[in-house]
């Protein structure tokens, strides 16, 4: 698979079909069939799936895609890269694979209903917008080490539209979005942005600039719910891109998290603010209050760091 820089096939009805939404899938090491398979049964005509093996850790479910996606029934093409692009360059390769006027964004692991593609070709069938984001629901069901992931994604992401419009760009995520193609164009991810966080955000501010950006009530559930450990991991990259958002985008500090990193950079305490947070946001004796709040000062701490290390 590694011998050409990206493997492709396309499903036998895929140059028939004349869609007018594009549903758009990238995969790491995610298996995307639960999400296929829920899908197709949807798509109706006008509606095809893209999707896109993001280098080597996408190989094993790739394998598979492989040998089904030709003898698919609906529009469906699976475009494999031999190396990884990352999230900035993962959706970038599937706008510019899409043939529908509007591009739906999905991640791998999300779980939707049965109506799902029907409302999103009802909110987009004359929509004045340039993008707009459905939402999340967390799974019905959270394992007990997945607690404070669950209540972080309730103070953040898990909003509805009413809550999101009222915040704006920065609560637009990149997946359950839905673009029209000609902004994707227009208004590309920023590839600098590496690892996990805020190149979402970042393209939310800077596509807002050149389109009108909606909220809806169209939520998919995001499965992937992660330990505190395997959070405080991630949040190393994502104090970096934070750093980045915040030195791109100055007029964003007036954010609760910025404001933060802005004063815990200002103090130079960033290691104590973390030494401190990460045990708390471990600690199984602590409410899982507390210990979402210990999460955000780790995350501000480490956007802190990288602050200080850029002046």
């Amino acid at each position: 698979m590694n011998a050409r820089p990206y493997s492709e096939t396309c499903s036998r009805s895929w140059s028939a079909a004349r869609p007018v939404l594009s549903v758009a899938i990238p995969f790491y090491r995610e298996d995307p069939s639960p999400l296929i398979e829920a899908l197709t049964g949807q798509l109706g005509s006008g509606a095809e799936i893209v999707l896109f093996g993001d280098g080597p850790a996408s190989r094993a479910a790739a394998q598979g895609l492989l040998r089904r996606v030709p003898r698919m029934d609906a529009p469906v093409r699976l475009i494999v890269s031999g190396v990884n692009l990352g999230r900035s360059g993962a959706r970038n390769r599937l706008a510019a694979a899409a043939r529908g006027r509007w591009v739906l964004y999905l991640d791998a692991d999300m779980t939707v209903g049965p109506d799902f593609i029907t409302r999103w070709r009802r909110a987009l069938d004359g929509a004045a917008f340039g993008a707009a984001f459905g939402g999340y629901d967390l799974p019905a069901d959270i394992a007990p080490e997945h607690r404070v992931h669950a209540a972080l994604a309730r103070a953040g992401d898990v909003h509805g539209a009413a809550a999101r419009e009222k915040i704006g760009a920065t609560a637009v995520c990149s997946s359950n979005l839905a673009v029209r193609r000609d902004l994707m164009t227009a208004v590309p991810f920023d590839e600098e942005y590496r690892g996990w966080g805020w190149e979402d955000v970042d393209w939310a501010v800077r596509a807002a600039r050149t389109a009108p950006l909606a909220h809806v009530d169209i939520p998919a559930s995001h499965g992937g719910l992660q330990t505190v450990d395997e959070l405080l991991a991630k949040f190393e990259q994502g104090g970096i891109n934070y750093a980045r958002f915040l030195g791109l985008h100055p007029e964003m500090a007036a954010l609760p998290g910025a404001k933060a990193a802005g004063l815990i950079a200002r103090t130079r305490s960033a290691g104590l603010v973390r030494a401190l947070a990460v045990p708390a946001s471990k600690s199984e004796a602590l409410p899982v209050r507390a210990r979402v709040l210990a999460v955000k000062l780790c995350k501000a701490a480490l956007a802190a760091r990288e602050m200080e290390a850029r002046r």
